[in-house]
């Protein structure tokens, strides 16, 4: 971490240029000799892109930042704030650091946060944040976690880890045996510091896979910001054999969207023709798979087996978006002719063609307030459902 960042009129043009076109500063002659202006530069991306998702950060003074690569794969404080909403006790320890904003909010719930960091740079720099952010019950160490872990050779209330892909790793599958720390290998080895463990992944994980990976799962959070995806929570006990409850939650500025089930709950939902009312369950939903859960837990009606939205005579709350059906169409050249022109916000769901391919095909425009939903019903028709934001 360079202290020279701190200096009065380097912070003040940082703050000064929140809304500055990065590109064109960098155009500029560096106004800071003694420093380099990348590093600058830097700052200021940043603390820009710190702005939504990290705004404690953003107004408090003297804050350093890592690359902005590093802010924009931090977790968001919403998303953190949830996350130590879940636990509570004496002690944890970040195996993964980072730049800290998950340990932040934790230490408001745990008496004493050890924050693990294998960059120095990183460790530095979270470890200079905490202070501006009056944190003084989190401790830093920086260096390889797994060793800091045997060298203190304690017990925690829980361990927490956000391992990260490594850049090697082939193909598209996400797999947890391919970051670091390789956490099934090393998972007894917590599990004798431990018996709780708590493991943030990104939403690419595979639920399935996941659970075959690891063991003594009891929770599974699916965490969702304004419908979408942001990551996946892991909570394990020690010994723990019993059924894993998946739980949605979809944080939006109107309010929380939760719904909860029981993972391979073997339940079926039942299936009906379009009624009056469309429901499209959330992202937080949609990423658990739990979609006959959701039809039985709120007596709605599935459109088909692989089609995941649903219907029903009389309008309901729903974690996810509702629809009036206000004209349902066979997909059919006459049928759709009609379409070219119109603006439609358009989705696909078990249907054979893209959006790209149809709005091509059939000259529609992309906006408006009116929405399309091409899919199938349980006769197996593809079909359009003409809709309006209930």
């Amino acid at each position: 971490m360079n202290p020279k960042l701190l200096e009065p009129e380097v912070q003040r043009f940082i703050k000064e240029n929140t809304a500055a076109n990065v590109s064109l500063l960098a155009m500029q002659k560096n106004p800071f000799p003694y420093l380099d202006w990348a590093e600058v530069l830097n700052q200021v991306a940043a603390r820009q892109k710190s702005k939504d998702k990290l705004p404690l950060w953003f107004s408090t003074g003297n804050i350093i930042y890592p690359s902005k690569v590093s802010v924009e794969q931090t977790s968001s404080e919403k998303a953190a704030q949830y996350k130590a909403s879940l636990i509570g006790g004496n002690s944890l320890i970040d195996l993964t650091g980072g730049f800290g904003i998950d340990d932040f909010y934790f230490s408001k719930n745990f008496d004493k946060v050890v924050h693990c960091e294998v960059s120095l740079e990183l460790s530095a720099i979270a470890q200079h944040n905490f202070k501006m952010l009056g944190a003084d019950n989190i401790e830093c160490i920086p260096g390889d976690s797994t060793e800091t872990l045997r060298i203190l050779n304690r017990q925690w209330d829980y361990i927490y880890i956000d391992p990260s892909r490594r850049n090697d790793a082939k193909g598209k599958v996400f797999l947890l045996k391919d970051c670091l720390p390789n956490v099934p290998e090393l998972l007894n080895f917590y599990f004798s510091h431990s018996k709780k463990i708590i493991i943030k992944t990104a939403p690419l994980l595979d639920i399935t896979a996941g659970l075959n990976e690891l063991h003594s799962v009891q929770q599974i959070h699916i965490i969702a910001l304004d419908n979408e995806v942001k990551e996946l929570l892991w909570i394990l006990e020690k010994g723990y054999t019993g059924n894993v409850m998946a739980q949605t939650i979809n944080i939006t500025k109107e309010g929380n969207e939760v719904f909860n089930v029981m993972h391979n709950d073997n339940v079926t939902a039942g299936y009906n023709l379009p009624q009056q009312y469309l429901y499209e369950p959330n992202s937080a939903i949609m990423k658990s798979g739990a979609f006959d859960a959701v039809g039985v837990h709120f007596n709605i009606a599935k459109l088909h087996k692989h089609t995941q939205l649903f219907t029903s005579g009389k309008l309901i709350d729903f974690p996810g978006r509702r629809f009036t059906i206000d004209e349902v169409l066979p997909y059919g050249k006459k049928e759709i002719k009609k379409l070219e022109g119109q603006k439609l916000n358009i989705t696909t769901r078990n249907f054979p063609v893209t959006v790209a391919e149809l709005r091509k095909k059939w000259k529609i425009k992309d906006g408006g307030d009116k929405y399309a939903f091409f899919t199938t019903n349980i006769n197996n028709d593809k079909i359009v459902l003409l809709c309006s934001k209930t």
